[in-house]
C-alpha cells in the first residue's frame, strides 16, 4: 500500500521515501528464482552483481510507487548523469542502514557508477529479516490473525504463566510457590495460632507435603524442517512456483523466531540430491535442471531432527511433483521422470515408514494436482499422521501457517 509521507522536501530525492519501501518494491528481484532462466545450474545463486541491482532500483524509482507527486515531478526532470548519482546515494543508503553488503569503492571496484560487472552484493540477515515480516504480514493479513500464541494443548504443567490453579509440588518442577495454597495446608494441619502477649512467636512448620506451586498451561517446543522442492518442474509450465515457496518459508521463519522462541526451523533443498541451505541464504537460491530425490530430502530431514531435543519434530514438505530420483548404495544417481517408477516410490515410502518410527510428522504440501500424485502424497500422509494440501503458489502461506498456528500436540512422556 502506497504511504503519504509529510516532510520538508529538500532537494535530495534520495530521502523522500523509505528504504523500506524500496525494499518492498525490489523483494521480486531480491528472491528471483531462476524462472527468466530456467536452464540455470542450481549451484549458481542469483546473479546479485551491483549491476543488476542499479537496474532494479532504476525500475522501482521509475515505477511511481515510491515518490509522491511533487517527488516524482523532481525525478522525471533529471538527467542520465544525476539518476546515476541518485542511484549511488540509495545502494550507500541502504548499506549505511544493513539492509546490504555491498562491494565498496575501497575494494577497488570505483565508484558504484563506474562498478564493475563482477562486483556483488548480499542481503544482509536484517534484510531477510525484513523481507520475512512483510511476506509474514501479507500471507495473514487475508486471515484476520493479528495475536499469535506458542503451541497451546490441553495439558498442565508447573511453569510461570498461570492460568489460576495450583499442584502439589513434584521433583522437577518451577518452584513457582503458590504462597496461599501452600499456607492453606499448614493452617489446616497445626491450626491458626495467635499470639499471646509476653510470649515469642511460635514459629510455623512447613513440611514438603504443604508446598503447592502454581499451574499453568503446558506449552510445547516444536523442531521443524522445511523441505524444499527446488527440481525444474517448479518453474515450468508458464508458472513460478518457488518464490512464493520461499516468501512462505521466509515468513515462517520469521513467525517462528520472533513469537515461537523456543521452536527451531532447519530449511532442506532437494533435486538431484539434498543439501541444508541457512535460511539467511534462501534469498539466493535458484531452481535448477534437476529431478526430485524425495528419499534424500527425508534423509537429511531425519539427521537434522534427530539432533533436535524437542516435544514435537515435523517435516512440511513443499513439492509439485512426484519422487524422480534416487541415490543407489555406490552413490549414483538413478532418475526416472516417466511415471511413478516402482522403485523410486518403493524406497521413497520405506523412508516415509522411518519416519514414522521416529515420531516425526510429515505435513504435505503439493503444488500440483495429477491423480496418481493425490495418491502417492495422501499415502505418505496417512503414515504419518500427517496432512496433505493440494494448494496453488497464490494460497500456499495461507494454507501452511494456518496449519502451523493452530496445531494442538499431546505432552510427550
Amino acid at each position: 500500500m502506497k504511504r503519504v509521507r509529510y516532510t520538508k522536501f529538500t532537494g535530495d530525492l534520495s530521502s523522500s521515501f523509505g528504504l523500506e519501501d524500496l525494499m518492498q518494491a525490489l523483494s521480486d528481484f531480491l528472491l528471483d528464482s531462476g524462472f527468466n532462466d530456467p536452464y540455470s545450474n542450481f549451484s549458481e545463486f542469483n546473479d546479485q552483481t551491483l549491476e543488476n541491482l542499479r537496474d532494479a532500483i532504476r525500475q522501482a524509482l521509475e515505477s511511481g510507487e515510491l515518490f509522491d507527486e511533487e517527488a516524482q515531478e523532481k525525478y522525471d526532470t533529471l538527467a542520465e548523469d544525476q539518476v546515476e548519482e541518485l542511484i549511488d546515494k540509495i545502494i550507500q543508503k541502504m548499506q549505511e542502514q544493513n539492509f546490504i553488503n555491498a562491494e565498496t569503492p575501497d575494494q577497488g571496484q570505483g565508484d558504484f557508477g563506474q562498478a564493475n560487472e563482477n562486483a556483488r552484493f548480499e542481503v544482509t540477515d536484517k534484510g531477510m529479516d525484513f523481507l520475512g515480516y512483510k511476506a509474514l504480514r501479507d500471507l495473514l493479513g487475508p486471515l484476520g490473525k493479528s495475536n499469535f500464541g506458542r503451541h497451546d494443548t490441553r495439558h498442565e504443567a508447573a511453569g510461570v504463566e498461570i492460568n489460576g490453579s495450583s499442584k502439589l509440588y513434584e521433583f522437577g518442577d518451577t518452584l513457582n510457590l503458590d504462597v496461599t495454597a501452600t499456607f492453606s495446608s499448614v493452617f489446616a494441619r497445626e491450626g491458626i495460632r495467635t499470639a499471646v502477649e509476653g510470649e515469642e512467636h511460635t514459629p510455623l512448620h512447613i513440611e514438603y507435603s504443604d508446598l503447592h506451586v502454581h499451574q499453568s498451561d503446558y506449552q510445547s517446543s516444536c523442531a521443524t524442517v522445511v523441505l524444499l522442492d527446488c527440481s525444474h518442474s517448479m518453474i515450468l509450465y508458464g508458472e513460478d512456483r518457488f518464490t512464493p515457496a520461499k516468501r512462505v518459508a521466509m515468513a515462517l521463519s520469521h513467525l517462528i523466531r520472533t513469537q515461537f522462541p523456543g521452536d527451531t526451523l532447519n530449511l532442506v533443498l532437494f533435486h538431484d540430491t539434498a543439501e541444508e541451505v541457512p535460511v539467511s541464504q534462501l534469498s539466493r537460491v535458484k531452481v535448477g535442471p534437476h529431478y526430485t530425490n524425495t528419499r534424500d530430502g527425508l534423509r537429511l530431514a531425519q539427521r537434522i531432527l534427530a539432533k533436535q531435543n524437542k516435544d514435537m519434530k515435523q517435516i512440511v514438505m513443499i513439492t509439485d511433483g512426484k519422487p524422480s530420483a534416487l541415490t543407489l548404495p555406490d552413490g549414483r544417481i538413478y532418475k526416472n521422470a516417466f511415471g511413478l517408477d516402482p522403485l523410486v516410490i518403493e524406497e521413497t515410502l520405506e523412508e516415509v515408514a522411518r519416519c514414522k518410527r521416529a515420531g516425526i510428522m510429515i505435513n504435505t504440501f503439493m503444488l500440483a494436482n495429477d491423480f496418481a500424485l493425490m495418491q502417492f502424497v495422501q499415502k505418505v500422509s496417512a503414515m504419518c499422521r500427517g496432512k496433505a494440501y493440494f494448494t496453488t503458489p497464490q494460497t500456499l502461506g495461507n494454507y501452511l501457517l494456518m496449519d502451523f498456528m493452530s496445531r494442538r500436540m499431546k505432552t510427550v512422556h
